[in-house]
C-alpha cells in the first residue's frame, strides 16, 4: 500500500521499525532530551510492557524515571495529574483502553480542568497511551475503542496513528504539548498494516514506507490530518486501523475513493474534511468502535453542517455492531473492507 506524506529530508538517518519500535524511539529521544520526562504504568519498567512497547527503557534511564505502578488506573492517572503540575512530564501507559474506567474521575476533574480552573497557572502536560481496538482475539474486555468517550471531554487532546512514522511524530508531539493528550494506539498495528483480510499472510511494516522511521527527532501536527489515498469521488474519514481497511475497500471496489487519515481525533482538522468531501461529493466514515454515539456521528454532523449543499449522496457510517465486542465472532464484528466497500458503492449509487 502506498500512502501519501510530506517528502521526507533525504539527510535525515531513518531506519526500519515497527510501531512497537517507533513509540519506544519517541520515548527514548525525549527522555534523553528532557530530564522531566518519566515513563510508568503496570510492567512497563522491568518487563518492558505487555507489548513491549517500553522494553530496555528503564535498564537505560533507571528506576526513578521509568518505573512499576500498582494495578491501579486511577492512581496510575491521579499521580500523573500531580506530577504535571509540578513541571514532569509523565508518559504512563493504560495496559489496555478497556481498563481506563477506574480512572475516568481523574482524566475528566482533574487532568482535563487543571488548566482551566487554575487560570493557566497550571497545565497538565501529560500523556496517557492506550492499545486499543481489536483483530487479536481479545474479547470484550481487551478489544474497545473508547475514543469518542474522549472527544466529549473539554481539555483533552485525543491522537491515533495508523503507521509507525505517524506514531512517532505524534508521540513526541504529544510530550511537549502542555495539555494532557490522550494517545490511543491500535494493537493489531503495532507489528505491521492490517487490511481486514484476517485470513491472508501477516505483512511487515518493514516493506512499507511508512515503516521507515527517522531515528532522532521530529514532530507530526497534532492537529492536521493527511490524505492517504487522492481520489475524487468519495471521501473516506478513518483514523488507526480503519485507515488500512480503507484503502483496501477502495482498491478492491475499484471506487476512485479520497482517504483521510484524521491521526488527530480531537482537534479536528476539518478544513482538510470540509474540502475533500466538497469536491467529491460523498462521505464514507469509518471506525473500529460501536456505531451509536461514536465518534462517526461526529463527524457525520459535522460534514452536514459544513458540505451539506455538496452532497449528492446520504452520508454513510461503516462502524462496530452495538454488542460488546466478540471472541468468538471477531470477523462479524470487524468493520472488515467488504463492509467498507459496498457502503462506497452504495455512495455512489445514492442521488
Amino acid at each position: 500500500m502506498t500512502m501519501a506524506r510530506d517528502e521526507q529530508d533525504k539527510s535525515v538517518a531513518t531506519m526500519p521499525m515497527t510501531m512497537i519500535q517507533a513509540l519506544r524511539s519517541a520515548m527514548d529521544v525525549m527522555m534523553e532530551r528532557d530530564d522531566n520526562v518519566v515513563v510508568y504504568g503496570q510492567d512497563v519498567g522491568y518487563f518492558g510492557g505487555v507489548f513491549r512497547v517500553t522494553d530496555g527503557l528503564q535498564a537505560k534511564y533507571g528506576t526513578s524515571r521509568v518505573f512499576d505502578a500498582p494495578i491501579s488506573e486511577g492512581g496510575i492517572v491521579g499521580t500523573a495529574v500531580g506530577m504535571a503540575a509540578y513541571g514532569l512530564r509523565p508518559v504512563v501507559e493504560i495496559q489496555f483502553a478497556d481498563y481506563f474506567y477506574p480512572a475516568t474521575d481523574q482524566i475528566v476533574s482533574e487532568a482535563a480542568r487543571l488548566r482551566y480552573r487554575s487560570a493557566g497557572e497550571f497545565t497538565a502536560s501529560m500523556v496517557i497511551r492506550m492499545p486499543c481496538g481489536g483483530g487479536i482475539w481479545g474479547g470484550q474486555t481487551h478489544s474497545q475503542s473508547p475514543e469518542a468517550f474522549f472527544t466529549h471531554v473539554c481539555g483533552l487532546r485525543t491522537v491515533m496513528p495508523s503507521n509507525p512514522y505517524d506514531a512517532k511524530g505524534l508521540l513526541i508531539a504529544s510530550i511537549e504539548n502542555d495539555d494532557p493528550v490522550i494517545f490511543l494506539e491500535p494493537k493489531r498495528l503495532y507489528n505491521g498494516p492490517f487490511d481486514g483480510h484476517h485470513d491472508r499472510p501477516v505483512v511487515p511494516w518493514s516493506g512499507q514506507a511508512l515503516g521507515n522511521v527517522p531515528t532522532g527527532h521530529y514532530t507530526v501536527d497534532l492537529d492536521k490530518a493527511s490524505i492517504v489515498r487522492p481520489g475524487n469521488d468519495v471521501t473516506v474519514l478513518a483514523y488507526g486501523t480503519m485507515v488500512w481497511v480503507s484503502e483496501a475497500a477502495a482498491r478492491e471496489s475499484g471506487v476512485d475513493a479520497e482517504v483521510i487519515d484524521l491521526r488527530s481525533i480531537w482537534p479536528l482538522d476539518l478544513d482538510t474534511i470540509v474540502k475533500s468531501v466538497q469536491k467529491t461529493g460523498r462521505c464514507v466514515i469509518v471506525h473500529e468502535a460501536t456505531k451509536t454515539s461514536g465518534f462517526g456521528a461526529e463527524l457525520s454532523a459535522l460534514v452536514q453542517e459544513h458540505c451539506f449543499y455538496h452532497l449528492e449522496a446520504p452520508i454513510e457510517r461503516v462502524a462496530g455492531w452495538d454488542t460488546p465486542y466478540p471472541h468468538a465472532q471477531e470477523w462479524a464484528y470487524f468493520p472488515g473492507p467488504d463492509r467498507v466497500a459496498a457502503a462506497l458503492k452504495r455512495a455512489m449509487e445514492g442521488q
